[in-house]
C-alpha cells in the first residue's frame, strides 16, 4: 500500500477517552498531488480540525474540513472557485474488521474508515472528506448557454414525457 499524498498519522496509543483537538494542513506539494488525484484544477488550501478520542474502544474523530479548490466546469472547462466547509464524524476500525463492519444508513451516523498498523491517518481522512464534499458535475454560469448552442436539449424539455405528469393529466380528465 502506498502512502497517501496528505498523510498525517496519529498513533493509536496517543488517543484517549478525552477528546483532543488536532489540526492538520496540507502543504503546497500535497495539495498539488491531491488536485491531480481528484482531477481538480488546483487546491489553494486544505485543512482539518478535529476532536479525536476513543468511543466504544475505537478511535473517533469529529470536526470540519476547510478547503479552497478550483474545479473545471464539465461543459465549458472554465475554472470554478469552490469553498468547502464540511463537517465530518469518522469512526476508525482495524482493516481486518472491514468485512464485519455494519452498514449504517442513518444520516446522523458516523462514517467508517479502516486503518492498518498502529495509527489512523487524519490527512487521508480530510482528503477523502473533501473529495466527497465536491460536486462531481460542476457547472459554471455559462454552461446552459454553451449546451443550448451545442443543441443539447434541457431537462425541462422532457417534462411532457414525465410519466407522473401523464398520470396527473388522466386523473384531471
Amino acid at each position: 500500500m502506498t502512502t497517501p499524498e496528505f498523510s498525517r498519522p496519529l498513533t493509536l496509543d496517543t488517543i484517549g477517552d478525552a477528546p483532543r483537538t488536532v489540526t492538520v494542513e496540507a502543504d503546497e506539494a500535497e495539495r498539488a498531488a491531491l488536485a491531480a488525484r481528484f482531477g481538480l484544477a488546483g487546491i489553494a488550501r486544505l485543512a482539518a480540525r478535529a476532536a479525536v478520542s476513543r468511543r466504544s474502544g475505537f478511535p473517533y474523530a469529529e470536526g470540519t474540513v476547510s478547503a479552497a479548490v478550483t474545479q473545471n466546469c464539465i461543459v465549458t472547462g472554465d475554472p470554478l472557485p469552490v469553498t468547502v466547509e464540511e463537517p465530518f464524524a469518522l469512526r476508525f476500525l482495524p482493516a481486518d474488521m472491514a468485512s464485519e463492519a455494519e452498514v449504517e444508513l442513518d444520516a446522523a451516523a458516523c462514517d467508517t474508515m479502516f486503518h492498518t498498523g498502529g495509527a489512523i491517518d487524519l490527512g487521508e481522512a480530510a482528503a477523502e472528506t473533501l473529495a466527497l464534499a465536491l460536486d462531481p458535475f460542476p457547472r459554471g454560469p455559462g454552461a446552459d448557454v454553451a449546451l443550448k448552442a451545442a443543441g443539447v436539449i434541457g431537462e425541462d424539455a422532457y417534462a411532457p414525457l414525465n410519466a407522473f405528469a401523464a398520470l396527473k393529466g388522466l386523473k384531471q380528465g
